[in-house]
């Protein structure tokens, strides 16, 4: 197995139970990551647990808990939720969240969510879905922007993808570990974002694929070309 950019450090999948989150649970546990899926449903999470345990032949070190559990269990979080339950999901998971944690966030606030197209973002007053989540976590925790543009649909098979993805932090350290995970999946490019704000121009990326998705009936990634080979490491 690759070696784990996080080391021994668990990583807490938040709302795992859904395709993204269960993509990335599978794709950190077949390259050696230790994984939590969280769930509102600790069964549930488990069965995640259990079907990505068989789908490795029972190689990967999975395992499922309530969300609040799992935020303690681990201080790297990835938030997997659509967005008209990030808001609520993190007030109510605050207290569990443990200080100089990393919460590593993909939410896109899609106008879905309440009834309207998926290929259209909702203005959200702090700038982006990501600088909500900042404003809602404990102020000792580090957020990440990051895996908005990859295919919730790819990420759950056992192919490489075609993808590059932009993460944006305030925090450096937390960006590179980020970054770092990133890379553990066949076929993505990990790249700096810059600050959290730009978060807020990715997250609107994602609208505009999935529009694309609908029209030619496929799974659209990004890629950034034209940037040193130092850019993508």
């Amino acid at each position: 197995m690759n070696s784990s950019p996080s080391g021994a450090r668990p990583i807490a999948v938040i709302g795992g139970t859904g395709p993204a989150g269960m993509g990335l649970a599978l794709r950190w546990a077949r390259a050696g990551e230790t994984i939590i899926i969280g769930s509102r449903d600790e069964e549930r999470a488990q069965r995640a647990a259990a079907t990505i345990q068989q789908r490795l032949g029972g190689q990967a070190n999975v395992s499922g808990m309530e969300n609040g559990a799992a935020c303690a269990a681990s201080d790297i979080l990835m938030l997997t939720v659509p967005f008209e339950a990030q808001a609520a999901l993190l007030k109510k998971l605050k207290s569990s969240i443990t200080a100089g944690s990393i919460l590593i966030d993909a939410t896109v606030p899609l106008a879905a969510g309440i009834g309207g197209r998926a290929s259209r973002t909702l203005g959200v007053w702090q700038g982006s879905a990501a600088q909500q989540a900042a404003e809602l976590v404990p102020e000792e925790v580090s957020v990440v922007a990051a895996f908005h543009n990859v295919s919730a649909d790819l990420l759950g098979t056992d192919t490489p993808l075609d993808c590059d993805v932009i993460v944006c932090s305030d925090d450096p350290d937390a960006a590179q570990l980020t970054r770092e995970l990133a890379a553990k999946i066949p076929g993505v490019r990990a790249l700096d974002g810059g600050r959290l704000e730009n978060a807020r121009i990715v997250e609107q990326i994602t609208a505009l694929l999935i529009g694309m998705n609908i029209r030619y009936k496929g799974h659209a990634g990004i890629r950034i070309t034209g940037l040193p080979p130092n850019a993508y490491r």
